[in-house]
């Protein structure tokens, strides 16, 4: 088939560094454009980067001698080269927001992993198993923005992406009050042990901006479209604690719930075994077989152990049990892929497992759904009109 043409805006810094390794030898991706700050632009990407670059694997060789547009000044020359961009800039929020905007504008489709448009009520933030019907909104996106091809859609935060995905086929129980602690992996801040050797043999009770996510953006993910815009799910009433640990990868979260009609632990397991997203029905190429797996052993699940299950997409869940104050509690676990700690996966025959590819359909608009599974959890989504 022939292959999209990809840019990456912010594409030295780590995120772009790691979006232009996961390009290489990609099944429906090829990498076109790379742009950067002023300071990059003019240079081949080799040079820009020098010193600074941070993957395990070498820069990819079709990256090496691209020529590093400027990512602020060259929007229409960038836009006019390829399908889509992934954004990966670090700039200040607003300043995100309004580049973003000038790129759709130009009828670029963008895939954010910034946080910027995350509550930008017409921007759809997608779980693919979890709300894939909220693609929908771009058509009132595109009427705001005055576009016909261009949008913008971006990832939620990678801590809500371990234990929402298990209470979400729950909640036609109605979930009423939700609890969480997550213990996250070093790999969530860009690190590996020896880039951050203050976490061996410690823990940091605090990661900033991370609980007000964990608690809000679930209510997006569950909300409604309603008259052009997402409206947030009124419950269930969250609240969270955030903590980094000393482990590599992988974000351990430990759940309570309370329920408006409690079930039993063999309804809530029955539910998990047979849990199927839109992803799984299409029986997509990066999809896990079980999207959610319990384990009845009481260790488990387990970093190390059961982090990798279904290529890195599958909830590992575990040790479900009454509670004193809550009606149930349990621990859920899952992979994410961050800064050093990817590693680029295959099927038999060399197949990369990194992006599947689908068509939807809606109010007559044919929409080619691209979902990039290995950078924060399953979100990273691109949608191009065809």
């Amino acid at each position: 088939m022939e292959k999209y043409q990809v840019g990456v805006i912010g594409g030295t810094g780590m995120v772009g560094q790691r979006f232009i390794t996961l390009l290489e030898h990609h099944p429906w991706f090829e990498l076109k454009v790379i742009a950067a700050s002023p300071r990059s632009a003019g240079k081949s990407y080799a040079e820009a980067v020098g010193n600074r670059w941070a993957m395990d694997t070498p820069i990819p060789e079709q990256a090496k001698d691209i020529v590093v547009l400027n990512a602020e000044e060259d929007v229409a020359e960038i836009a006019d080269q390829v399908d889509f961009v992934f954004s990966a800039v670090d700039m200040k929020k607003e300043d995100i927001k309004s580049l973003e905007e000038r790129y759709a504008r130009h009828e670029c489709p963008v895939v954010s992993n910034n946080s910027a448009h995350r509550w930008t009520p017409d921007v759809p933030m997608v779980v693919p198993e979890l709300n894939p019907e909220h693609i929908k909104v771009i058509e009132a996106q595109r009427k705001r923005l005055g576009m016909k091809r261009g949008l913008i859609a971006v990832k939620s935060n990678c801590s809500i992406q371990s234990y929402v995905p298990a209470l979400h086929p729950l909640r036609g129980f109605g979930l009423e009050r939700v609890l969480v602690c997550t213990y996250q992996a070093i790999s969530g801040a860009g690190k590996t042990f020896a880039t951050w050797p203050e976490m061996v043999d410690n823990l940091i009770p605090y990661i900033g901006g991370e609980e007000e996510k964990s608690e809000q953006e679930p209510l997006k993910v569950w909300g409604r479209i309603e008259n052009g815009v997402i409206v947030n799910a009124e419950k269930p009433a969250i609240t969270a604690q955030c903590l980094r640990v000393p482990v590599s990868n992988g974000h351990t979260a430990a759940v309570f719930v309370d329920f408006e009609k409690k079930p039993s632990m063999d309804e809530m397991k029955a539910i998990w075994a047979e849990y199927k997203g839109r992803p799984q029905e299409l029986k997509l190429p990066t999809a896990p077989e079980q999207f959610l797996r319990y384990f009845e052993e009481p260790d488990r699940p387990q970093s190390k152990l059961d982090r990798d299950l279904g290529g890195g997409m599958t909830v590992s869940i575990g040790r479900l049990r009454p509670d004193t104050q809550y009606d149930y509690k349990f621990v859920f676990i899952r992979r994410f892929y961050h800064g050093k700690g990817i590693k680029f996966s295959r099927r038999r025959g060399g197949t990369c497992r990194v992006a599947v590819r689908r068509r939807l359909y809606y109010q007559g608009v044919t929409i080619t759904s691209f979902m990039d599974s290995c950078a924060s959890g399953t979100a990273y989504l691109s949608f191009l009109e065809v």
